[in-house]
This record gives C-alpha cells, sequence and structure tokens, in this order.
C-alpha cells in the first residue's frame, strides 16, 4: 500500500509541475505581448516627432529629453537621432516577435506533449453575460435638451 501511495504524490507533484512550468511559459508570452505592445507605441511618437519637426528649417531649435535632462539642440542635430532610435525599437520589436513565435511554438509543443486543455465553458458563460451587459458600451450619451 506504501508504494501505491507514493506513487500517487509523486504524480500529483508531476501534475503540479506541469502546470507551474505552463503557466510560467504562459506568463512569459504575455510579457511579451506586453512589452512589444510598449515599444510599437514609442516607435508610434517617434514617428510623430519625426513628421512635425522633418519640414521645419533645419536650424530651428527644439529641445530634446536625455536621460531626464531637457537639452537644446537644433532640429539638423535631433532629427537624425530620433529617426537612429526609431530604427533601433523596429529593429528590437522584430526581435521580440521572433521570440514570440518561438514561445508560441515552445507551448504548443508544451501542450502537445503534456496533452494540455483549456477549458473554455467557464469563460464562455462569462462572455455570453458581459455581452448581454455591456452591449450599449463604448456610448456616451448626453441629455435631449442640450
Amino acid at each position: 500500500m506504501a508504494s501505491t501511495t507514493g506513487g500517487d504524490s509523486k504524480e500529483a507533484i508531476n501534475e503540479q509541475v506541469v502546470a507551474n512550468t505552463y503557466a510560467n511559459m504562459r506568463s512569459e508570452m504575455t510579457q511579451l505581448y506586453t512589452k512589444i505592445t510598449e515599444l510599437e507605441m514609442e516607435v508610434s511618437e517617434h514617428s510623430l516627432v519625426i513628421g512635425a519637426i522633418e519640414p521645419l528649417d533645419h536650424s530651428r531649435r527644439c529641445y530634446r529629453m536625455i536621460g531626464g535632462v531637457l537639452v537644446e539642440r537644433t532640429i539638423k542635430e535631433v532629427l537624425p537621432a530620433v529617426q537612429c532610435n526609431k530604427e533601433g525599437l523596429e529593429d528590437i520589436i522584430a526581435r521580440m516577435n521572433e521570440a514570440l513565435e518561438r514561445k508560441k511554438k515552445e507551448i504548443t509543443e508544451f501542450e502537445l506533449k503534456y496533452k494540455i486543455r483549456i477549458r473554455k465553458a467557464d469563460t464562455n458563460a462569462e462572455e455570453e453575460g458581459s455581452k448581454k451587459e455591456g452591449s450599449a458600451q463604448g456610448v456616451l450619451v448626453g441629455p435631449a435638451g442640450q
């Protein structure tokens, strides 16, 4: 009997290890998504700045934040640096997207290896409830008299 109980606890421990490993992998994937989104927003901000200062006179003064310090430069000096930063961010995003694809593949292989299936029955019921409640979400209507 002792051997049966020992085997059951090992199985439970192994299942817990697999579940924890899977949760960690999903967490890493979520962190990658979050960081990529953050960097894409920075690229968008860089594009806005480039679009705003590019047509201006290149001898005109502008201000740039460097390491928390606001410095005065000319557009001629700042524009290449902002463009270079934007290109660097785009390169990082490309590498992070590759890492994300590798992580997705790794998770898929892990799911197949350990026959992991995500239960969606509970989430479907929650989604249906939120659809009914939030069918008019996102619309703000003021009083008719105004």
